[in-house]
C-alpha cells in the first residue's frame, strides 16, 4: 500500500474528527469544516506549520518518537490509533523490515497441540484467526457457528467476506453495522502493522470493488484494538445468543490472535451455546484435518 497515501488520509481524517472545542480553543465563525486547521494541530503539537504540513503530506520517514507522540496527543488519538502512526511512521522509515515476517512458501497449519488446546474448549467457540480475519483453525463449537461461513466457498473461510459478501451474515449479525465497523478497523488495523501482506492487498481491493458498504468504511481509516467486549448473534440452529469474548494474541505465531466466545453463567445465551454443541454433534463439523483423514 501506498505510505504516503495512508500517512496523509490517516492525519487528515484524524484531524477533521477534533472541534475546536474538544482542543480546548475557540471555535471561531468562519470555519468551513468542524475540524482542527493544520496551524491549530502544530501548535497544539509545538511544531512549525511548514513541518505539520510535510507530515500531513504523508512524509513521516525519520520524524521523532517525541514529535509522533506530541502529534499523537494533538490529535487526541486512542491506543490503536498512536499504535497506527507509530507503525506508519515504522513503515515510512523502512524499518518493519526488520521486524516483518518472512514470506510463508506454504499455508500455515495449526501445530497439533494448538488443536489440542482449541479442543480442550468445550463451553464455548475457539477459533485461531490471522489479520486479514482468515479462521485458520477452530474446535468444534467454532465450526457450527460458523456454519455460514464454513457454508460458502466462496467466503473462503475468512470473516471479512464473509460480513460484506454473503447475505447471511445480516442474519448472523443482529448489529450488523457495528460489526461490519468492526471488521474493517481490523483490516485498517492490519494494514498499519503489516503493508507488505499481498493476501490482505487482494483481500481489500476485492471487498472494494464488491461492497460499496466496506469501501466507506475504509475510507475513513478507524483502526481500533479488537481484544475483548461482547457480541449479539442469531445462529439459524439456535437463536440468538449474546456472548463474551476475550482475543489473546499467539506469542508463538506473532500475528496471529486465539478467540475464544463465552456466555454469562445462568444466562439465555449459555443455554443456547449448550445446544450449539448438541446440533454440533449431529453435524459433520470435522475439522480440515479431521476431513482428510483417511
Amino acid at each position: 500500500m501506498d505510505n504516503q497515501a495512508e500517512v496523509r488520509e490517516f492525519l487528515t481524517s484524524r484531524r477533521a474528527k477534533i472541534t475546536p472545542e474538544q482542543a480546548g480553543l475557540p471555535s471561531g465563525s468562519r470555519r468551513r469544516v468542524p475540524g482542527l486547521r493544520r496551524g491549530e494541530v502544530a501548535a497544539l503539537a509545538d511544531v512549525s506549520v511548514e513541518y505539520y504540513a510535510k507530515l500531513e503530506r504523508g512524509n513521516l520517514a525519520g520524524v521523532s518518537p517525541a514529535v509522533l507522540e506530541a502529534v499523537a496527543r494533538a490529535l487526541q488519538l486512542d491506543d490503536a490509533e498512536r499504535a497506527h502512526l507509530l507503525n506508519l511512521a515504522h513503515a515510512a522509515d523502512g524499518s518493519d523490515a526488520l521486524t516483518r515476517p518472512r514470506r510463508r512458501t506454504a499455508q500455515w497449519k495449526p501445530h497439533r497441540s494448538l488443536q489440542w488446546v482449541l479442543d480442550a474448549v468445550t463451553a464455548g467457540p475457539a477459533f485461531v484467526r490471522n489479520g486479514r480475519m482468515d479462521l485458520l483453525a477452530a474446535n468444534a463449537l467454532a465450526r457450527a457457528f460458523y456454519t455460514d461461513v464454513y457454508a460458502s466457498a466462496g467466503n473462503q473461510a475468512n470473516l471479512a467476506r464473509f460480513q460484506f459478501l454473503d447475505p447471511a451474515s445480516r442474519r448472523f449479525y443482529p448489529d450488523w453495522e457495528q460489526a461490519a465497523d468492526v471488521a474493517v478497523s481490523i483490516l485498517r488495523t492490519e494494514a498499519g502493522r503489516n503493508p507488505h501482506d499481498k493476501g490482505l492487498h487482494d483481500l481489500v481491493g476485492e471487498l472494494s470493488t464488491r461492497s460499496d458498504a466496506f469501501r466507506t468504511r475504509w475510507g475513513a481509516h478507524n483502526v481500533r484494538h479488537h481484544g475483548t467486549g461482547t457480541k449479539r448473534f442469531h445462529h439459524h440452529a439456535v437463536g440468538d445468543l449474546t456472548l463474551a469474548y476475550e482475543g489473546l494474541e499467539m506469542a508463538a505465531a506473532p500475528g496471529l490472535t486465539l478467540t475464544v466466545y463465552t456466555a454469562e453463567p445462568g444466562s439465555a445465551s449459555e443455554e443456547g451455546l449448550r445446544l450449539l454443541a448438541s446440533w454440533a454433534a449431529t453435524q459433520n463439523t470435522a475439522s480440515p484435518a479431521e476431513q482428510g483423514a483417511d
